[in-house]
C-alpha cells in the first residue's frame, strides 16, 4: 500500500494528516529527521517560506522522492507543483512565475506599502482559517490520490490558487524556468553550441513561414499566457485601430514590456503579439546558455568580433557627464557570448551587450535594443527575419541621415488588391494619406518607407514606418499595419504632450525616448526636415520598375542562402547569436539576434545616435547614384529621426 510523509507544522499540516490518515499510512516528519522510504512527501506550511522549501528540495532530491508543496501567501492558498527529482519544474519556478505575473495584484501593493510605511494596515490578510485549511486539504488529498495512481497531468507543472476569502479555486500551468537556480539545466555557452548548419525548411503554402497560425494557436495561449503564472499576464485588443491589433504584456520585474501584434484578425494579432513578446523575452538577457567568457577584446581578437565595427557613439557624447555609456576600450574586460559568422564560417565571440539589450550602466559602451532580433518556427526562419529586421532599420536610417531622394511608389501599380484596399481603407476611416517609398539599398532586399500624412489641423501631421522583405508587397503591408496601429496612440500623445513636442523643435536633445521621435513629427513645423522625401519633383515609379520579379522557392533555406551570398559578395558578415531558451525550444520556436557589422542600428533618443565607424552611410549614396561624391559626416542629417 502507498505510504505518505507529511513535513510541516500548523493548521494545514494538521488538517491534511487528519484527512489522509484515513486512507493511507501517513508519517509526520520534520526536516531534521530522516525521511523513510515513502511514495510521496507533502511539504506543508501555513505561510510562505522559500528557504524551508529549498531545504526540503535538497533533502528529497537525494532520496529521489517526489513531493508536493502547499502554503499560504498574500491571502491565497497555493498548492503545487508536483516536484519530481531529476526533472525541470519546481517550487522555485512556480514562485518566480507567480511573482512576475502577479506583480500588479492588490495584495502585492499592500506588501510594498507595508515595507515602506511601518504603520500601514494591509487591506488583505494572509492568515489561514480552519475552513480554508480544510478546503486546501480536500484539494491536496484529491491530487495525492491521483499522483499515487500515476495520473500526474494536472499536478506536474501546475498549481492551484485558492482564494481564502471565498474559497474559489483556479488551476494554472507553470512553465519550468530555464534559468531556475534550483532545477535549471543551463549548459555553458560554447563554440560548439554556436555552430550552425542550415537545414531544409519547407515553406507553408505561399508564405515565408514554416509553421502556420493554426499550429501555433495550440501552444501559444496554452503555454505562455496566464494572468497569474504566465510569461505574459495581460492582453488587450486595439479596438480603435483601422485593422486588428492586440497588445500583450510581458512583465520583466522592474518594468512591463508591451508587445504588439497587427493583422486582419484579432486572434492572429494576439498570436503575433505573443511571438514578438517571446522575441523580447529572449532578447533581454541570456536564458538558454550560461555566459562564461569574460575578457578584453585585445586578448580575444583572434576569435572575437571587433566591437568598433558595429557603430559607436561620438567622443562628445561620451564626454557628457550624464551619458549612460563608457567609451569602448579594447583592453577592458567584458562578457562575451558565442555566435556564428557566416562570412568566416566559424563560431565567433560577440560582446554580450551587443547580443542582448544594453540600456546603460555596468560595462556598456553602446545603446543596443532589439535590432536584428527575430523569432521563427525554425532556426532558418528566425535568421531570415532577423536579417529583414536589420535591413529594414538600416535602409530607413541611411535614407534619413543621407537625405536620399528615393522614388515614391505608385501603390496602385502593385497589382495586389489587398495592399490597395488597405491604403484606401486607412484613408477612408482616418483621413490619413499613405505614401510608399523605395529605400532598397545595395544588398537588394526590398525595403519600404511608409508615411501617413494627416488630413486635418487637429490630426497628427506625419507618421513613419518601415518594412523589409524579399517580397516588396509583404514589406509594404507590414509597414502599413504598423502605421495603422500607431495612429490612435500618436493622436492621444499629441493632445497630451503638444507643449513638449513644441519644445523639441528648438532643442532636439529633448527627444529622449522612443515615443518622442514620432511625437516630434506629429507637428507640422517638423515637416520641412522631411522635404528630401516629400519633394514632389522626386520620381514616381511602379513596383515593376523598381523591383525584380520574385523567384518562388519551396525551401525557405534556399532564399536565406541567396541572401547570405549577397552579403558575402559585399564583404559583409552576417553573425547569428542563438537566443533561444528552454521556454521557446519546448515548442520548436527559435529566437536569434542577427548582427551585420557596418549596417546602421536603430537607436531611440537623439543623444544616443550611433554612427562612428559606420562608413556605409557616407559611401552608399554615391554607390547607388543618389550623390555625386562621397558624403562627409558634416553633410548628414542632424535632426532626430522619425522612426517609429
Amino acid at each position: 500500500m502507498n505510504t505518505i510523509a507529511i513535513i510541516g507544522e500548523g493548521m494545514l499540516a494538521d488538517a491534511m494528516y487528519k484527512r489522509l490518515s484515513r486512507l493511507f499510512p501517513v508519517r509526520r516528519k520534520n526536516l531534521s529527521e530522516d525521511i523513510p522510504a515513502v511514495d510521496l512527501v507533502l511539504v506543508l506550511k501555513d505561510e510562505e517560506s522559500s528557504s524551508y522549501f529549498y531545504e526540503a528540495e535538497q533533502m528529497l532530491r537525494l532520496h529521489g522522492i517526489p513531493w508536493l508543496c502547499a502554503y499560504v501567501s498574500l491571502g491565497e492558498g497555493i498548492i503545487g507543483p508536483l516536484i519530481v527529482p531529476g526533472t525541470t519544474g519546481c517550487f522555485k519556478c512556480a514562485e518566480a512565475r507567480l511573482s512576475l505575473a502577479g506583480s500588479n495584484r492588490n495584495e502585492v501593493k499592500d506588501l510594498l506599502m507595508k515595507l515602506v510605511y511601518d504603520d500601514y494596515t494591509p487591506q488583505n490578510t494572509s492568515e489561514i482559517s480552519p475552513a480554508g485549511a480544510s478546503y486546501m486539504a480536500y484539494i491536496i488529498s484529491a491530487e495525492t490520490e491521483k499522483v499515487l495512481r500515476g495520473d500526474r497531468a494536472n499536478t506536474e507543472e501546475h498549481l492551484y490558487l485558492i482564494n481564502l476569502t471565498n474559497l474559489s479555486s483556479t488551476i494554472h500551468y507553470v512553465m519550468p524556468l530555464g534559468t531556475c537556480p534550483v532545477c535549471g539545466q543551463l549548459p555553458d555557452d560554447s563554440a560548439e553550441l554556436a555552430e550552425i548548419s542550415l537545414q531544409k525548411c519547407l515553406k507553408l503554402g505561399n508564405s515565408y513561414r514554416c509553421r502556420g497560425v493554426s499550429d501555433l494557436k495550440k501552444v501559444l495561449l496554452r503555454d505562455y499566457w496566464d494572468s497569474r503564472t504566465g510569461i505574459f499576464n495581460d492582453k488587450k485588443w486595439g479596438l480603435d485601430s483601422v485593422f486588428a491589433s492586440a497588445g500583450i504584456n510581458l512583465p520583466l520585474g522592474f518594468y512591463d514590456e508591451i508587445t504588439g501584434g497587427r493583422s486582419h484578425s484579432f486572434p492572429d494579432s494576439e498570436l503575433a503579439g505573443i511571438l514578438e513578446g517571446l522575441e523580447r523575452f529572449c532578447g533581454v538577457t541570456p536564458r538558454g546558455k550560461r555566459t562564461i567568457v569574460r575578457d578584453s577584446y585585445s586578448h580575444l581578437k583572434a576569435a572575437a568580433l571587433d566591437p568598433s565595427m558595429i557603430g559607436l557613439h561620438a567622443e562628445e557624447q561620451y564626454d557628457q557627464s550624464d551619458f549612460p555609456f563608457m567609451p569602448y576600450d579594447p583592453e577592458s574586460p567584458m562578457e562575451w557570448v558565442w555566435g556564428y559568422s557566416f562570412l568566416q564560417a566559424r563560431p565567433i565571440l560577440v560582446p554580450k551587450l551587443l547580443a542582448y539589450y544594453s540600456l546603460g550602466g555596468e560595462e556598456g559602451f553602446v545603446y543596443e535594443t532589439s535590432n536584428g532580433c527575430a523569432v521563427g518556427g525554425s532556426l532558418e526562419e528566425a535568421i531570415l527575419y532577423g536579417i529583414f529586421e536589420v535591413v529594414e532599420r538600416d535602409s530607413f536610417l541611411l535614407t534619413w541621415y543621407a537625405r536620399l531622394e528615393v522614388p515614391r511608389l505608385d501603390y496602385n501599380s502593385s497589382g495586389d488588391s489587398e495592399l490597395i484596399l488597405m491604403i484606401q481603407r486607412l484613408r477612408a476611416v482616418t483621413g490619413y494619406e499613405v505614401s510608399l517609398y523605395n529605400t532598397t539599398m545595395e544588398n537588394g532586399i526590398p525595403s519600404i518607407w511608409a508615411l501617413a500624412k494627416g488630413g486635418s489641423k487637429d490630426s497628427v501631421n506625419l507618421i513613419c514606418a518601415a518594412g523589409a522583405h524579399l517580397d516588396p508587397i509583404r514589406a509594404a503591408k507590414s509597414a502599413i499595419h504598423e502605421l495603422a496601429g500607431m495612429i490612435p496612440t500618436a493622436e492621444r500623445r499629441l493632445k497630451e504632450r503638444r507643449p513638449e513636442a513644441e519644445a523639441m523643435l528648438d532643442d532636439p536633445f529633448l527627444v529622449e525616448h522612443m515615443e518622442d521621435h514620432s511625437l516630434l513629427y506629429s507637428l507640422p513645423q517638423a515637416e520641412e526636415w522631411l522635404n528630401f522625401l516629400l519633394d514632389e519633383r522626386n520620381p514616381v515609379r511602379t513596383f515593376a520598375e523598381e523591383f525584380h520579379s520574385l523567384t518562388w522557392q519551396e525551401d525557405l533555406t534556399e532564399d536565406l542562402k541567396q541572401i547570405l551570398q549577397v552579403f558575402r559578395s559585399l564583404q559583409m558578415d552576417v553573425i547569428v547569436v542563438d537566443q533561444s531558451s528552454s521556454e521557446t525550444l519546448r515548442n520548436g520556436l527559435r529566437c536569434v539576434k542577427v548582427l551585420i557589422p557596418g549596417m546602421l542600428p536603430m537607436t531611440f533618443g537623439h543623444h544616443l545616435t550611433r554612427l562612428i565607424g559606420l562608413n556605409r552611410v557616407l559611401d552608399v549614396p554615391l554607390k547607388l547614384g543618389y550623390a555625386n561624391h562621397r558624403l562627409t559626416p558634416q553633410e548628414l542629417n542632424p535632426y532626430p529621426h522619425p522612426f517609429p
